[in-house]
């Protein structure tokens, strides 16, 4: 079992409605919950079927240097990205209008 965190932001109400099944809704679109690996990537499959023009981060507890991992789903100025095996956040640029 590991805690996960799963932040949601313009997603559908049924995909919110599916998340509180399994965990908790700390704060609007903030979920948390203590679960196997197994379930972790049901959720994350159901968040992949159902999120529509939504973005999606999921955060989970693992063994490693930064203590975490992460996966992203959506459009979202936040990239990942992998230096020498710790997971970062880049930012795209903001684009001039």
């Amino acid at each position: 079992m590991s805690m996960i965190v799963v932040v949601t932001e313009n997603v559908p109400a049924r995909l919110r409605g599916r998340l509180a099944v399994w965990l908790i809704e700390v704060r609007a679109g903030v979920y948390v919950g203590d679960v196997s690996r197994k379930v972790r990537e049901m959720i994350w499959l159901q968040i992949s079927e159902l999120m529509e023009a939504g973005n999606v981060v999921m955060a989970w507890a693992v063994n490693s240097e930064s203590g975490f991992d992460f996966q992203t789903l959506g459009e979202n100025r936040r990239m990942p990205v992998d230096l020498d095996g710790l997971r970062l956040v880049s930012f795209y640029p903001v684009e001039n209008q």
